[in-house]
């Protein structure tokens, strides 16, 4: 087994407490992994969930028998229940259990992309809170910003940053959670290629990239914030060290987390300063290699100045009141020509990100306003604000998938204009019914290819 799992790495853990060397091997000796999902309870939807085993520190969570090919399932395109891999669902439970779901919060996924982590925060946060998902890499932050399209909120705003430009809004957030860049040695079971990159080298050079983003963005993370640093790594240097390195150098104060025996998490205490960690085995629980730690902000920080900006005076153009769900919660705005919505108490928050990051994406695209009418976008068909009377065209399993590939629908239908097609009742995008043929509006560079 040794000329698979590099023999550094499991000399290395093998002087760990809690740690079967024999197991660890045997378990990456086996094909494949786990799948599970984490459903979106802002969206309805049909998923037979009673025969599933849910996983055991997230409630949303649940363990599938086989890998099905989710591209073929629209309720996957619709945002009804996000691919996660089940061990990093444990930030759920760090957030009931330390109680940062109270009250809104501004809260920033650092390292966020392709989504999983976001679109969790997006769930179990306050909901009035305001999620900040930032990505330094550009191809990677129009995953992350389609994947938060697709999971519907509105209260969110998706930036393309480096860590370093953070530092300009210092004390602004409450809850900050970093998934740092790592050695991957924690997803050796469904990447091969990890097992091939990996060496005592890259982990060193890890471990100083982390600190990097680290010092470069803690500045950010108000006095009493909570900072959530996890990875899918297993090796000590991108673990307990840096745990000991952020209370040393960076001001931060541990935090425990009540965890259930019978998960088979393994807890680890820091060696200079007993920081507990909490490390996943794929041959304790069903999941992969990820380790977490929480840390409160005890240092002074010089907060961001929240003087009473002048922000500019959006309103809601009438047009969208018989769209939108809740018509008064939200304030308008515009990006080139596209009107976008965001929750009017975070009309502040909006401006003072405008002013410091680049946006990649804010609120919910609308759509456009064209004479006087609604010409509405994507985005919006994926909300969770759209008006209960929008009208639907109801397709069954084939014709949504023939609608996924921005095919041609040949429905009966008794009225025009625009509508929502929709799969089990779940939105999937526009269509706009003439008298003689259905226009599929379904984003072209979204579709699906012919299977």
């Amino acid at each position: 087994m040794s000329n698979i799992i590099p023999p550094a790495l499991v000399r290395r853990l093998g002087n760990l407490a809690g740690f079967d060397t024999v197991a660890f091997e045997s378990v990456h000796e086996r094909e494949g992994g786990v799948t599970s999902i984490r459903i979106n309870p802002a969206k309805a939807s049909k998923l037979d969930l009673a025969s599933l085993d849910r996983v055991p520190w997230c409630d949303n969570g649940f363990y599938l028998p086989d890998r099905p090919i989710f591209t073929l399932d629209p309720l996957f395109h619709a945002g009804c229940y996000y691919v996660q891999e089940a061990s990093s669902m444990f930030i759920a439970h760090a957030i009931k259990t330390l109680a940062l779901d109270g009250q809104p919060v501004v809260a920033l996924d650092l390292c966020a992309a392709p989504g999983g982590k976001s679109t969790l925060l997006n769930t179990y946060l306050h909901p009035d809170s305001l999620l900040i998902a930032n990505e330094i890499l550009k191809a990677r932050a129009t995953v992350l910003a389609d994947n938060l399209v697709r999971w519907g909120q509105a209260n969110t705003i998706v930036t393309n940053n480096d860590p370093s430009a953070f530092r300009h809004l210092p004390g602004y957030v409450d809850i900050m959670l970093v998934d740092a860049p790592c050695s991957g040695s924690g997803m050796f079971r469904k990447d091969h290629d990890a097992i091939t990159e990996w060496s005592e080298a890259a982990v060193l050079l890890c471990s100083e990239r982390q600190r990097r983003i680290l010092a470069d963005s803690l500045p950010a993370l108000k006095e009493g914030g909570i900072l959530l640093y996890s990875t899918c790594s297993y090796s000590v240097e991108e673990n307990e060290e840096i745990a000991d390195w952020l209370c040393e150098n960076q001001g931060m104060e541990p935090l425990g987390i009540p965890i259930n025996e019978s998960w088979g998490i393994e807890q680890t205490l820091s060696d200079k300063h007993a920081c507990p960690g909490y490390r996943f085995y794929p041959h304790k629980l069903r999941g992969e290699g990820f380790f977490l730690a929480a840390f409160r902000k005890k240092g002074p920080q010089p907060s961001f100045d929240r003087r009473k900006l002048k922000t500019e005076k959006n309103s809601m153009p009438k047009e969208l009141e018989s769209w939108i769900r809740e018509f008064g919660a939200f304030t308008a705005f515009t990006v080139g020509s596209d009107l976008h919505i965001l929750p009017k108490s975070r009309e502040v928050d909006l401006r003072i990100v405008q002013d410091m990051l680049y946006l990649r994406n804010a609120g919910t695209r609308v759509g456009k306003l064209v004479r006087g009418e609604l010409i509405p976008a994507h985005d919006f068909a994926l909300s969770v604000e759209q008006s209960p009377g929008i009208p639907k065209l109801a397709l069954d399993r084939e014709q949504a998938l023939e609608y996924l590939r921005k095919g041609n629908l040949s429905l009966m239908h008794d009225r025009n204009g625009w509508a929502l097609a929709t799969y089990e009742d779940v939105p999937l995008g526009w269509v706009k019914i003439l008298p003689n043929r259905i226009n599929n509006y379904y984003p072209k560079e979204w579709r699906i290819a012919t299977l």
